[in-house]
């Protein structure tokens, strides 16, 4: 019994003063705090990034879906179905990236690309002379919500690289001071067009 209370004492002894170590504050001005705060503005701005790039990842899955969905409808051209569906498949290797995005002529090439496809999809899945079958119904509800919200992905993707652009330009020294990749760090392109 003495044995198990001075176990416990101990125990007890180690756990508070464990629970009353604060860590050592880091000096807001130093190269450490900037790496901190810029790991943290670099993790935002690819959750953002991943955020977009899967709601887009979504709508072509749900496009492929809707276009085989309506092979199965009375009356289709199962030609046309192909080939748009080749040109939704092709839209993916089309899309641009992080650093390509520079280009604004490619972001403006893939949105006319994909919208010129689903106007067409949307056409041939809600005629105005039939009510569409559940799914169909269902699957344009998805892409068509998800094509409305893009705006909204990138004006958010925008705000956070936007943060991080400006974070690189008020403390170039101490991210020269760190070396390394923090560096080499460039400003990331960003959708809104600067002047």
């Amino acid at each position: 019994m003495k044995r198990l209370t001075s176990l416990f004492l101990a125990l007890a002894t180690l756990t508070t003063f464990s629970c009353n170590r604060t860590p050592k504050a880091i000096d807001p001005a130093s190269a450490q705090a900037v790496k901190v705060q810029l790991d943290i503005l670099k993790d935002t701005v690819e959750a953002r990034w991943t955020a977009m790039q899967s709601s887009d990842d979504n709508k072509l899955r749900n496009t492929r879906q809707l276009l085989r969905e309506l092979t199965t409808q009375p009356g289709t051209d199962r030609t046309q179905l192909a080939q748009l569906q080749y040109a939704n498949d092709r839209l993916a290797r089309r899309r641009y990236d992080q650093q390509t995005m520079a280009e604004s002529a490619r972001i403006d090439a893939y949105d006319a690309a994909q919208d010129s496809l689903l106007r067409v999809v949307y056409a041939l899945a809600l005629p105005t002379d039939r009510e569409p079958t559940t799914p169909v119904k269902s699957l344009t509800e998805q892409i068509q919500t998800a094509d409305a919200e893009l705006v909204n992905y990138r004006v958010r993707y925008d705000q956070a690289a936007s943060r991080f652009n400006n974070y690189l330009q008020v403390h170039t020294a101490e991210l020269e001071q760190l070396g390394g990749k923090y560096s080499k760090l460039k400003p990331l392109p960003l959708f809104t067009l600067q002047n």
